[in-house]
């Protein structure tokens, strides 16, 4: 039976944009049950927000050899539903795991797949600790040049809360951008468009009211 990885680029995933074109990725990473590791102490950047989009791929892919796939379900599948957020190397998607704070609610946001968009919510569980797979030679992420008493790399826990009533496609959340960058609305300055590129963003309470609202109305 295959291992259960999610994919946790640094930068987002090849998401098909609007257009149908494929962003490029950068990295995958494994789930492993939670770790007993301390917290990371490394300085990282001012949390801008209590609420964030996190993103992972809920359809098969392999990065050498391993099956990167790990959506929504596979996290409810988990031992006490609850997962290590692994694999990311991007420094700023990296800031924002070591700003998290526990209780901190999270959507689950499927990426490079054929509808991607918001499919449930996660809460922080365990603030950041050192991510094991940098120093695993056989894993995608593993990174020579980090060293375990200097750690580049950093994940938290988290653990599944429940779906959304629906499931929010991209498509729609995008429609909302376009109208609120004239109308001034909440999700004018929305991270999933203007840093779209980044696997971990910031949300601020705002948009996080206005897109958990969302799951109550019919699409647009």
């Amino acid at each position: 039976m295959p291992r259960f990885r999610k994919r946790l680029p640094g930068v987002e995933g090849p998401d098909k944009d609007l257009s149908g074109k494929r962003l490029k990725t950068e990295a995958s990473a494994k789930v492993k049950n939670s770790s007993p590791k301390t917290p990371d102490s490394k300085t990282c950047d001012k949390n801008p927000s209590n609420y964030w989009l996190m993103k992972s791929e809920p359809e098969s892919r392999l990065e050498k050899g391993v099956d990167v796939k790990f959506g929504i379900e596979d996290l409810k599948a988990q031992p006490k539903q609850t997962a290590c957020w692994d694999g990311v190397r991007n420094y700023q998607a990296r800031n924002f795991l070591r700003a998290m704070k526990l209780e901190e609610e999270a959507f689950f946001y499927h990426s490079n797949c054929k509808q991607p968009g918001i499919a449930g919510l996660m809460k922080i569980v365990k603030e950041a600790y050192p991510d094991h797979t940098q120093f695993d030679k056989r894993d995608p992420h593993y990174d020579p040049s980090s060293k375990e008493d200097n750690p580049k790399w950093s994940m938290v826990d988290v653990q599944f809360v429940r779906m959304l009533k629906r499931f929010i496609s991209l498509a729609e959340l995008k429609t909302y951008h376009e109208a609120h960058k004239a109308t001034g609305g909440p999700l004018k300055n929305m991270a999933l468009f203007t840093r779209q590129r980044l696997s971990i963003q910031p949300l601020t309470q705002e948009e996080f009211d206005f897109i958990l609202s969302l799951e109550e109305k019919e699409p647009s």
